[in-house]
């Protein structure tokens, strides 16, 4: 049994978290005031998911965008990849889809601030 203690980053609280791995399945999770402790380690060390936060190029400007929902985490410098690709032209406004899919990761790139 492996045990990986983590800091929960889904409050202000920031509780100390012990989970307990058995062959690729959270056994225990110890430490979470709330449920939502329990779920963020349980997701964080068996499939662990980030919101990739980035700008493209928007013609001589930069237009801020993330991906929606999160990607898998070793997906992060395939998509990032291919945000360093992407030039829109044309107004942008915020919740804009830049680009559908990206990097096959099931997330779409939205924009996050208007060009």
């Amino acid at each position: 049994m492996e045990i990986t203690e983590l800091t929960c980053i889904n409050c202000p609280l920031g509780c100390q978290l012990k989970v307990s791995v058995d062959n690729g399945k959270v056994i225990s999770v110890t430490g979470n005031t709330c449920q939502r402790g329990k779920k963020y380690a349980e997701t964080e060390v068996i499939s662990p998911k980030r919101t990739v936060t980035s700008t493209v190029k928007a013609g001589e400007k930069r237009v801020a965008v993330k991906t929606v929902p999160e990607i898998p985490k070793e997906m992060i410098f395939d998509v990032m990849r291919e945000i360093h690709k992407v030039n829109i032209t044309g107004p942008i406004k915020i919740g804009d889809v830049i680009v559908h899919n990206i990097a096959s990761s099931g997330s779409d790139l939205v924009a996050t601030s208007e060009s």
